[in-house]
């Protein structure tokens, strides 16, 4: 697994990532009842705080990109 993701590609997927869970579970927004778009958004989220996390986007991966400088 190697490394493919730079600090601020990281921050900004960690908070897009927290952003996204907290309006799918505690906005209560209307848009956010339907099912569809309450686990839509909450996987999404997931997955953005784990690439942050573990700073490696198979997307990027398969792309063949790098946010990082040193990797």
């Amino acid at each position: 697994m190697a490394v493919n993701v730079g600090t601020i590609d990281r921050i900004l997927r960690a908070a897009l990532g927290a952003v996204l869970l907290y309006l799918a579970f505690f906005s209560g927004l209307s848009l956010f009842a339907a099912p569809l778009f309450k686990y839509g958004a909450a996987v999404i989220g997931v997955v953005m705080l784990a690439t942050s996390t573990l700073k490696m986007c198979p997307i990027y991966a398969i792309l063949g990109l790098k946010t990082c400088k040193d990797c």
